[in-house]
């Protein structure tokens, strides 16, 4: 049902539904979750949910899409300087952790090979570093590459890694010197 269309309480069931689900596929993945939680969450019914996303698929197609085009929107590339892009996506995680699992659950449910979405939502940011790395400021090698190493770097304290998962909650001092680590590290590695 296009937004268009929703009625302001109608748009507010449906931020709650999304809500609901984003939690609840952030904890429990896809195949886990229940869309019997997500409706209790959001104070609606299945019939609401299924008339806004169909399905539980089309539930989380959405709240996947709009976790990658907030990620976009909220943290732009910077290929002038992908140590401080770096570090914004450390910051994204911490305050949004369910973005990261969101897509780690999509990674072991539905893409363990190859890209993480088929429509790729990257070509700008392959761009930039490309033209980065014609004006001499980011090191040769395939863009892809490149990106994919920066992003890796920023998420080593990310609620999926295999070594620590940080919070925010932990003292500003920790936070501080791993963002220096950090940029330090990825300005290190791409330099040309």
């Amino acid at each position: 049902m296009p937004d268009q269309q929703l009625t302001a309480r109608g748009a507010a069931t449906r931020q709650r539904i999304l809500d609901a689900a984003t939690r609840e596929f952030a904890e429990h993945g896809i195949a886990g979750a229940r869309v019997e939680r997500v409706v209790a969450a959001a104070r609606t019914n299945k019939a609401q949910l299924y008339a806004y996303f169909g399905n539980k698929d089309g539930l989380f197609d959405a709240i996947f899409f709009a976790s990658l085009e907030r990620i976009v929107n909220v943290v732009p590339i910077d290929a002038t300087d992908l140590a401080d892009w770096a570090v914004r996506l450390y910051d994204e995680y911490l305050e949004n952790p369910e973005l990261i699992r969101l897509a780690t659950w999509t990674r072991l449910e539905r893409r363990p090979t190859g890209h993480l979405v088929a429509d790729r939502l990257d070509e700008h940011k392959l761009q930039a570093i490309a033209q980065a790395q014609a004006d001499g400021l980011v090191r040769d090698g395939d863009p892809f590459d490149v990106m994919a190493m920066v992003i890796a770097m920023s998420m080593a304290w990310s609620p999926v890694s295999n070594v620590y998962a940080a919070t925010a909650g932990e003292p500003a001092e920790t936070h501080a010197r791993r963002r220096e680590f950090l940029r330090d590290s990825v300005r290190r590695a791409v330099a040309p």
